[in-house]
């Protein structure tokens, strides 16, 4: 059954209300699953890497960019550019595994976006001669994946103080005030940190 139109003004008044708070930029601190997480994106960056290593060694006899008569490397078929951004991006996310301290966080965000970004580019210039990298719709599956997973990573992955992860859960249940300056204004200004009913939608 379709909902009032009165009813969704004020569900998109309020929604609005929320991204005018700094609601809509929080993401939870110290998440109970985000070790496994870190693993999982760990275990994506090393794939990667892996691909990126081996692509290197089967590409080393063919053109920079060919995309005809590539080799299959772990179920994917790459070229040596395709095989060098893949070392240095494996290269990256298992850094970032490693050290953590939020330094996966930020890496995993980009990287979730980079990668689903990429897969959709190159799925639209598959069959033309702009795809320098040989990607074919297997690689753009696998990209999606490895991005939707990294994505899941960064949004999950972020740590802090015992007091931080309180504090920002208090707020994400509307039992106190915004916890993070934002430089942002919308509307007028900063908007005032008190909570209304209207926050309980987040």
């Amino acid at each position: 059954m379709r909902k009032p139109p009165a009813r969704l003004a004020v569900r998109a008044a309020a929604l609005r209300r929320l991204v005018q708070n700094g609601r809509m930029a929080h993401i939870p601190v110290n998440h109970h699953l985000r070790s496994l997480y870190r693993v999982l994106a760990a275990a994506c960056g090393l794939y990667v890497l892996v691909f990126g290593i081996v692509g290197l060694i089967e590409t080393s006899g063919l053109d920079f960019f060919a995309q005809d008569g590539l080799p299959w490397i772990l179920g994917l078929r790459a070229n040596g550019a395709f095989a060098v951004l893949s070392f240095v991006a494996g290269a990256v996310i298992v850094f970032g595994a490693f050290v953590g301290r939020n330094i996966d966080h930020l890496i995993n965000l980009v990287g979730g976006i980079v990668f689903l970004v990429a897969g959709m580019a190159m799925m639209v210039l598959m069959q033309t001669d702009l795809n320098f990298l040989g990607f074919t719709m297997s690689t753009c599956i696998v990209s999606f994946i490895i991005g939707m997973a990294l994505l899941s990573a960064g949004l999950y992955g972020k740590t802090g103080s015992t007091s931080d992860a309180a504090l920002e859960e208090r707020f994400r249940h509307g039992g106190s005030p915004d916890p993070t300056e934002h430089s942002w204004a919308f509307h007028g200004g900063a908007k005032p940190p008190s909570q209304t009913e209207d926050h309980r939608f987040a």
